[in-house]
């Protein structure tokens, strides 16, 4: 199964990414954490891209289609994958039809605004290896300590409250147009936030038929 994770920045997409990729055998794509390994290791790629990121602008076109290509062109892909961040414009997934990747399904959660915003302050990224979490919804087992690696939880300057609201404003003009793309070639499909992980889950089990 080949998917798309729509929705906006915290609507729940990295974390129902994960819970899918183990249930179907498939790799999660996040373009977010791509982008992050190379902002950390500073590469020409990564300092491009954190000028974007870090002002809750979207990073260009060619950069983001260039590192996707190349990921779904390795052997894990073969059977299917779940593309995570990516597209995020029209012009994105014009060009991903254009170079032949074809979806089966667009799933886009669907979360209000201020429910966004309240969720995003609470989040908690590990520096070391980039794992999520929550300090109400998904707590890690030790404060400030990522329960993967033991590395150090930060707040992400993307997760600011003033980053986040630019980066809805940027949602609403420039990505959630793609339900309405994908919607007229049949293959979207919506599902709202529940109270919780789980019932999130199980929502999209029912919306994909898995």
């Amino acid at each position: 199964m080949k998917l798309i994770l729509l929705g906006a920045p915290g609507a729940g997409k990295g974390t129902q990414a994960e819970i899918l990729s183990k249930m179907l055998s498939i790799p999660t794509i996040s373009t977010g954490n791509i982008l992050r390994a190379a902002m950390k290791n500073g590469t020409p790629v990564g300092l491009r891209a954190k000028e974007y990121v870090e002002s809750g602008r979207l990073v260009p076109d060619e950069v983001i289609i260039g590192i996707v290509n190349e990921r779904l062109a390795e052997a894990d892909c073969a059977n299917g994958y779940i593309l995570d961040g990516m597209p995020r414009t029209i012009p994105q997934a014009e060009a991903l039809e254009a170079s032949g990747i074809d979806i089966d399904c667009a799933l886009s959660i669907e979360v209000e605004d201020q429910v966004i915003i309240d969720r995003m302050s609470g989040r908690r990224t590990c520096k070391d290896c980039s794992q999520t979490f929550h300090i109400v919804s998904n707590p890690p087992k030790q404060e400030g300590k990522c329960d993967f690696c033991g590395g150090e939880l930060t707040i992400r300057k993307d997760d600011a409250p003033e980053t986040v609201k630019a980066r809805l404003e940027t949602y609403h003009k420039e990505t959630e147009p793609l339900k309405a793309f994908y919607e007229s070639r049949g293959k979207l499909k919506s599902v709202d936030n529940q109270p919780s992980i789980e019932a999130t889950t199980e929502v999209i089990k029912v919306a994909l038929g898995i």
